[in-house]
């Protein structure tokens, strides 16, 4: 078996998603996993994520079953998909609408689809938004605006005309990579409701 049907095997009958398996230098394997997911969480109700008890329930059985398979690695880690995790799927999709990402196509825009942006861009940070088109067929869109972020502690003018939104739209055929943009809220982890989640 090769080592990618051995590895989703595995997890799969673990009751978890495989979210990507990377090999680096070294011999290192590292393996993400993910919690199924059913469909939104119930107002109030926090989102599971992956504890390092699931993480250790998985290495075990994968170390077995690579042994039985004779992969040949040094070392093997398994995790969870952090904040900057990758979108592969439609289903990945759907789950994050609403969620800022960053994502970056195969191909340039080109100048069809340029206007304001330019005609050689590839990489884009925005909001993920479901769009349906006069047909009622379903696609993805990404929103965003070139304004800068206002600094800390900077004074922003209520006069001041904020930069306009802008919009693309894409397939998932033509992305390279998108992932959950990084960002970090110091002041505690926020659930979709935007209310403080309990430590």
């Amino acid at each position: 078996m090769a080592l990618q049907q051995t590895v989703e095997t595995t997890v799969a009958g673990l009751g978890y998603d495989l979210v990507e398996i990377e090999r680096s230098a070294g011999g290192l394997l590292r393996v993400t996993i993910d919690l199924p997911w059913s469909g939104p969480t119930p107002e109030g109700q926090p989102e599971a994520f992956v504890t390092v008890e699931d993480c250790e329930t998985v290495t075990r059985q994968l170390q077995y079953a690579l042994e039985v398979e004779n992969v040949d690695y040094k070392r093997l880690e398994v995790s969870s998909p952090g904040i900057d995790r990758p979108l592969r799927h439609e289903q990945d999709f759907i789950r994050f609408e609403g969620e800022v990402i960053d994502l970056t196509l195969k191909a340039p825009m080109g100048e069809a689809a340029a206007g304001q942006v330019s005609a050689n861009r590839k990489k884009f940070r925005g909001t993920l938004e479901r769009v349906t088109d006069a047909q009622g067929a379903t696609g993805w869109q990404i929103v965003w605006s070139d304004e800068p972020a206002p600094k800390p502690g900077q004074k922003v003018s209520k006069k001041r005309v904020a930069a306009p939104l802008q919009a693309l739209g894409f397939t998932l055929d033509e992305l390279r990579e998108a992932r959950l943009a990084p960002i970090v809220d110091f002041k505690g982890r926020k659930s979709r409701t935007g209310t403080a989640m309990p430590e």
